[in-house]
């Protein structure tokens, strides 16, 4: 006998701007459900109009994994495996709807699946050190220690990817290749059932609304968000001061660049960053597609639901 909805989690996932949200909360409301927020950088208190957080005024359900640290903690896919399976299993013991959303493929799959994290996921003495190495030495010279080291996890990681570049280092260190890991990671079994659903858009107009999206941050105040945080200490924060949105808002704040090219570039960051969340997305074949291209509309959350009562 196949599970019934409510003993699964929904999975809505989606390249950003996508509508991913909008969808999950319309489900939520229609279905007694609450909602396990996967996204990377929504978990930090104050990083708020750049992660386009529902705003607590706005939120017509109960959201978890939002504002649970501050950016300068530590904080891992490992960390969130613990913390959205403790939400989901709370949500399910109340005989409500657990509804996973979110951007970040490898939290979702964190969340979903059997996945054994690495104890250096979190802050590490090696993390500061290759991170201080990268800052002295320059990115692309540690990409070439990198490919000395571990050919096979340099081939798969971008020289100006220096996060990732740290954290092969990190692996190594504990014995294990990034290279190897991530072929692992390909077949892990599900640890919760789970339905997937991932929104789908023309790409121009995915484009367009990303493009919207950061007008309307700008417009909202993500300056002075950023300026706010900076007051906090957020320049020395290893993981979050690098997000989309809140990197370049920095270096303008510097003076590195005017507005418009800071905006310029979040545009197209976030343009990349969407391509990536849909290859990843690609790769699943659990995901069942809905075309978004009208927007959330009544159409396409009775498609929702009918796929999740067929799944």
């Amino acid at each position: 006998m196949s599970a019934s909805p409510y003993e699964r989690v929904i999975c809505i996932q989606g390249p950003t701007a996508s509508g991913k949200s909008a969808l999950a909360e319309e489900i939520a409301r229609r279905k007694e459900g609450e909602i396990v927020s996967a996204d990377s950088m929504q978990i930090y208190i104050g990083m708020d109009i750049g992660t386009a957080k529902t705003p607590p005024q706005e939120r017509g359900v109960a959201y978890h994994c939002i504002d649970i640290v501050r950016p300068g903690q530590a904080y891992s896919a490992a960390l969130f495996q613990h913390d959205a399976r403790k939400a989901i299993q709370d949500i399910q013991s109340r005989g409500h709807l657990a509804i996973l959303c979110g951007g970040t493929g490898l939290y979702v799959r964190a969340a979903l699946d059997e996945m054994d994290f690495a104890r250096g996921d979190s802050e590490s003495d090696a993390r500061r050190k290759y991170t201080a190495l990268a800052e002295k030495l320059g990115n692309e010279k540690l990409h070439d220690m990198l490919a000395q080291a571990d050919p096979q996890s340099a081939e798969l990681i971008h020289p100006h990817n220096v996060r990732r570049v740290i954290r092969a280092f990190e692996m190594l260190e504990e014995g294990e290749s990034y290279a190897q890991r991530k072929r692992d990671f390909k077949n892990v079994p599900a640890h919760i059932p789970s339905v997937k659903l991932a929104l789908d858009l023309d790409r121009e107009l995915l484009y367009s609304r990303i493009d919207a999206r950061v007008d309307t941050m700008i417009e909202n105040g993500l300056v002075d968000e950023v300026h706010n945080l900076l007051g906090d200490g957020f320049r020395d924060a290893l993981t979050s001061s690098q997000a989309i949105g809140y990197k370049e808002i920095v270096s303008y704040l510097d003076g590195c660049m005017s507005l418009d090219e800071a905006v310029s570039l979040i545009k197209q960051s976030s343009r990349r960053y969407a391509k990536r969340q849909l290859t990843w997305l690609r790769s699943d074949s659990e995901i069942i597609w809905l075309h978004a291209n009208d927007g959330i509309t009544d159409t396409l959350v009775a498609t929702a639901l009918d796929a999740i009562e067929r799944a």
